[in-house]
């Protein structure tokens, strides 16, 4: 039996630089800082648009050190509660409700759920084999408890925490400071973001079905598929030049009774799904071996929003000085199922990847009433990314003395 979860609670990314990510989830994006968590051995900084969230760990220049070591974790619940208080703040656990996992360079590597029952869940993994990195570990304050544990996950260095937090009556998580809603900006709609779409994996060649394997299993995924006539065993593939890929796609299965339920603009139906993506054997080098290289291990290369007006980016289309027509070169892409806007460096529309290696990039995508990823769509997405990353060879090879950036990029 899979473990039951309720929702998508948060996202965690571990950088080096903690400033530069939150100037772009702000400036770009347009998220609002609501909640911090400082002490001397860590910094943790919580981002929401919607009912999306991120948290930005700034990973600490520290070696040596494993990550039970550094929690003092055993394999067993441990009854007594961690305070993190004002009043009471207990500061040895650096990184609360996720790992510092130690990794050379920046990545995003929790997607946290919520659960209604932490130990129960613990149990159950734990008989189908899996290898836990948190046993269930209860922290609080004076709004009340919340427990966690962490499991490592098939894919890399991706890890999920769950979380149970119906029996706090605080407005996120205990340890973490809350900024007052009289002191939070006003929200900017000029990125009308309402939550969590879907995150695609980078994964090695032929290995997919594994992957599929262990969240079915686990937590009760089922595919979907990207077409609908797509090759049960084959995927869908997008082919470019000399360039193959796989893409396979899951979803919590929608007549699952424990079936997962993230915010939806349409609540029949779940609305984060997981992109698994792995090249083809025997094909040129593409994006998800430079992941690979660069990122030195599978994990998460890029994370979907869902926007309720993604042609509400034409007005910076013009104020770039650019006509509405020109949409579907600047990175709008069009077709019968839905629209999407991908963010990296290229068109002027686009955005740098937000690490400093090309590993990781965040989409915007509207849906008017499709529930997949439009085929036309996936393509042209797949070959932006391609694109992209031809370019920085280029430059690499001296050619980038011959390129202008385009005024209207980020």
């Amino acid at each position: 039996m899979a473990a039951l979860l309720n929702r998508l609670h948060h996202i965690s990314l571990h950088v080096s630089n903690a400033e530069k990510v939150a100037g772009d989830l702000v400036s770009k994006f347009k998220f609002s800082l609501f909640a911090t968590r400082l002490t001397d051995t860590s910094r943790q900084l919580a981002f929401r648009k919607g009912t999306a969230v991120f948290i930005v760990n700034e990973r600490q220049n520290q070696s040596g050190v494993s990550l039970n070591e550094e929690l003092r974790l055993t394999d067993a619940f441990d009854p007594h509660p961690v305070n993190v208080g004002k009043n009471d703040r207990d500061n040895s656990i650096k990184c609360l409700y996720d790992v510092s996992p130690h990794y050379p360079v920046d990545s995003v590597s929790n997607v946290c759920f919520e659960v209604e029952d932490v130990e129960r869940s613990f149990s159950t993994l734990r008989n189908l084999g899996c290898n836990f990195m948190v046993p269930p570990t209860t922290v609080q304050d004076e709004r009340g408890p919340v427990t966690y544990s962490v499991v490592k996950s098939i894919v890399g260095n991706v890890c999920h925490t769950l979380i149970d937090r119906t029996k706090y009556k605080g407005s996120f998580l205990p340890g973490f400071d809350v900024i007052e809603k009289d002191c939070l900006p006003e929200e900017d709609l000029s990125c009308p973001i309402t939550h969590f779409d879907h995150i695609t994996y980078v994964c090695p060649k032929k290995s997919t079905h594994q992957v599929m394997s262990w969240y079915e299993k686990l937590f009760g995924f089922q595919r979907f598929f990207i077409k609908s006539d797509e090759d049960v065993d084959e995927g869908f593939v997008v082919n470019h030049k000399d360039v193959g890929l796989r893409l396979t796609a899951m979803e919590y299965w929608k007549c699952s009774e424990a079936g997962i339920t993230l915010p939806s603009v349409d609540k029949k139906e779940p609305d984060c799904k997981f992109v698994i993506a792995e090249s083809l054997p025997g094909q040129g080098k593409n994006q998800v071996d430079t992941f690979l290289e660069q990122h030195g291990a599978p994990g998460i290369q890029h994370i979907g929003l869902y926007t309720k007006d993604i042609v509400g980016k034409q007005q910076e289309i013009e104020e770039a000085g650019h006509s509405p027509q020109l949409l579907a070169q600047n990175g709008i892409l069009l077709d019968t199922t839905c629209a999407r806007i991908l963010y990296h460096r290229q068109h002027p529309l686009f955005t740098k990847p937000l690490f400093a290696e090309d590993t990781f990039f965040l989409e915007l995508i509207e849906r008017r009433g499709a529930t997949g990823f439009g085929e036309g769509n996936i393509r042209a997405l797949w070959r932006s990314v391609q694109a992209h990353m031809e370019n920085q060879t280029g430059d690499s090879q001296g050619e980038g003395s011959k390129k202008t950036m385009q005024s209207g990029q980020y």
